[in-house]
């Protein structure tokens, strides 16, 4: 499967992806403040929190939520992998909440933006939330608190179907700026969370599908 995500995301030249804005529609907004009000997000914020730190530290399966860890240059980060227990429609609102999490961390969203191309017979959709640390200064130090960096949440689908939730963060080496905090700290404040009730469980169904 990584190996498939390796190829999905090596630039070709070719390609210009045609970014644009998006928001939710009204009628999505209230659907989603529904979703969140209900803590539905209790559902899976603990199970990938636990697959993430069973991934690090070499005892990842193949049972249970997926989770692979993301190394690049400058940039750390995790690829939450679609389980079809969750449904297309709660995972939507799934990223659409680890944006809001974020927000309560001292960020702000910079831009959400959407882009679909083709590739040979597949058709990739991705969702994108750039989010910035707001700019406050460090007590401390008298630099701005950078946080975690910058940090970026990705949504991506292939002919409709969802497949992951890729989160990242990189740090701002300029000076002036604290130093940022590590990934694995971000994922704590982000996915840390109690297991979900019975009732919260039962309303998986009622989302399943539609966002």
């Amino acid at each position: 499967m990584f190996d498939f995500i390796q190829q999905l995301f090596r630039p070709k030249a070719a390609a210009s992806a045609a970014w644009h804005a998006v928001a939710l529609t009204a009628a999505q907004a209230r659907r989603h403040a529904r979703w969140v009000e209900q803590r539905v997000f209790l559902n899976w914020l603990e199970p990938y929190y636990k697959a993430y730190h069973l991934r690090k530290g070499g005892a990842g399966g193949n049972r249970g939520f997926q989770v692979q860890q993301l190394h690049e240059p400058g940039r750390q980060g995790a690829i939450l992998f679609f389980d079809p227990t969750i449904g297309p429609g709660n995972f939507r609102h799934f990223y659409e909440h680890l944006g809001e999490r974020l927000l309560g961390l001292g960020y702000h969203r910079a831009c959400a933006d959407q882009c679909t191309q083709r590739k040979q017979h597949l058709r990739e959709t991705v969702l994108k939330q750039l989010f910035k640390p707001n700019p406050t200064d460090c007590p401390d130090t008298g630099h701005c608190n950078q946080r975690f960096g910058l940090v970026t949440i990705d949504l991506v689908a292939v002919n409709g179907q969802p497949m992951f939730i890729r989160l990242t963060n990189n740090a701002v080496l300029q000076p002036g700026f604290t130093p940022a905090g590590s990934f694995d700290e971000l994922l704590r404040h982000l996915l840390d969370a109690p297991p979900p009730t019975p009732a919260t469980q039962a309303l998986i169904a009622e989302y399943h599908s539609q966002f």
